[in-house]
């Protein structure tokens, strides 16, 4: 027999001292009650996680759930803004309080704790999934029927700390129409395959421009690869984001809980219908 490395989740023996993988999830605020857990992620920046998050999120406030969103990308947060936060978030002795959006949306987010926004946040990637996980135990979210993360890019320390640590009920994978992307979203996947974690959809952002004239759909940064990627890796939902100067507009003024459109709404559908766990 070979010598013990205590580490059992790599041994074949059967012995006396043999021990089962602890859980690592760690429990919200006691005075958080939260249903359903939603990350919105991708394997690299800048295709429209934070997008996406906030049109759930604004999609199931309509459908009359209580909604609340954890941004987790620490070093470029951008939930905030979409929404026209201005107000910093305040505490006390029992904890942090988010701060609570025109429609009711709660928000947490680091901006919400700098004193000037464009401060930078020059931090390594302990300390920062550090904060994620102050954001989850720390934060006193009360009762929410969902609470999206919006994870920052990539397959790192954050992503691999929300998903170790906080029981999330389902992943929303977002994309572009780029080869390069795919390939990066494909990383993300795995990874989701690795933490055991369902893949509930894939959104396509960017995905097309509609002519203003004859409304045909122009792929300006490629052709699609949405449905063989879903087929591929047995994602049951996919939706398309076009290229709109109205969503971007609604971002850079903060008001995107005043958007129309229903590209997201069978993804929304899928959110509100997720069991509870435990229930």
């Amino acid at each position: 027999m070979s010598e013990c490395t205590h580490n059992c989740s790599t041994c074949s023996q059967n012995c006396g001292s043999r021990t089962e993988p602890q859980s690592l999830l760690v429990k919200p605020h006691e005075l958080s009650r939260i249903k359903k857990v939603i990350g919105v992620c991708s394997g690299k920046g800048g295709v429209g996680k934070s997008l996406v998050t906030s049109l759930l999120a604004v999609l199931a406030q309509r459908q009359g759930l209580k909604v609340g969103i954890l941004d987790a990308d620490i070093t470029g947060p951008s939930i905030p803004r979409a929404f026209g936060l201005k107000e910093k978030a305040g505490g006390s002795d029992d904890g942090i309080y988010p701060v609570t959006t025109r429609t009711g949306i709660d928000v947490m987010s680091l901006n919400l704790l700098l004193e000037n926004d464009s401060d930078p946040v020059v931090w390594r990637g302990p300390v920062i999934a550090g904060a994620v996980g102050q954001f989850w135990t720390d934060v006193i979210w009360g009762d929410k029927d969902v609470l999206f993360i919006d994870m920052p890019p990539g397959t790192g320390d954050v992503m691999l700390t929300v998903c170790q640590t906080i029981p999330v009920d389902g992943l929303i994978l977002v994309t572009t129409p780029q080869e390069l992307v795919e390939m990066i979203v494909e990383k993300a996947l795995k990874m989701a395959g690795l933490m055991e974690i369902p893949v509930m959809g894939l959104v396509e952002n960017m995905s097309y421009l509609p002519c203003p004239d004859c409304g045909k759909k122009i792929e300006i940064f490629g052709k699609s690869h949405l449905e063989e990627i879903a087929s591929r890796y047995d994602i049951p939902l996919t939706a398309k984001l076009p290229i709109d100067p109205k969503l971007a507009g609604g971002i850079d003024k903060g008001m995107i809980e005043l958007f129309n459109g229903d590209w997201l709404d069978n993804i929304a559908d899928a959110i509100y219908d997720l069991p509870v766990k435990n229930a």
